[in-house]
């Protein structure tokens, strides 16, 4: 009976890896709700060893997709850290793109509420705070405004 859960568990997690990266964690916890923890942990081990889970991979295509729906660094470093990843691994992934925030954010800005500066304080707080909302930094959004006034 072992080896048929086992077999199962090993199903259900390659169900889950044929659609989209998992980090460890995630599948644990995903799978843990339908079988043992003590055999999740074993299969999910043997997946890792076997380079089929990676959690590097997951960090990298998670954070490439959010990055590509214009999210800032301390938003995906934010989900990635609630969904079980070590900080270090995403601190690398995040350097990756450190020449590409500002880019990125200027973009965002430019979609949302157009190339003008804010007009009123009340108008610049609103825009700061979608930006922070989107995970930039107040001193990444700060610098777009002081370099857009000159």
């Amino acid at each position: 009976m072992v080896a048929i859960e086992t077999k199962d568990i090993r199903r259900a997690a390659m169900d889950l890896l044929a659609r989209r990266e998992h980090g460890f964690s995630e599948l644990e916890r995903k799978l843990t709700v339908r079988f043992p923890r003590e055999l999740v942990v074993a299969v999910l081990t043997r997946l890792q060893q076997e380079h089929l889970q990676s959690d590097e991979r997951f960090v990298e295509s998670y954070v490439y997709s959010r990055r590509q729906r214009g999210y800032g660094p301390i938003r995906i470093r934010s989900e990635l850290l609630q969904k079980g990843l070590e900080s270090e691994l995403i601190t690398q992934h995040l350097q990756c793109y450190q020449d590409d925030w500002t880019t990125l954010l200027r973009k965002i800005k430019e979609q949302k509420f157009g190339t003008r500066q804010p007009a009123s304080a009340r108008e610049r707080a609103r825009q700061v705070r979608f930006l922070t909302g989107r995970g930039f930094s107040m001193e990444q959004i700060y610098s777009l405004f002081s370099d857009s006034r000159e």
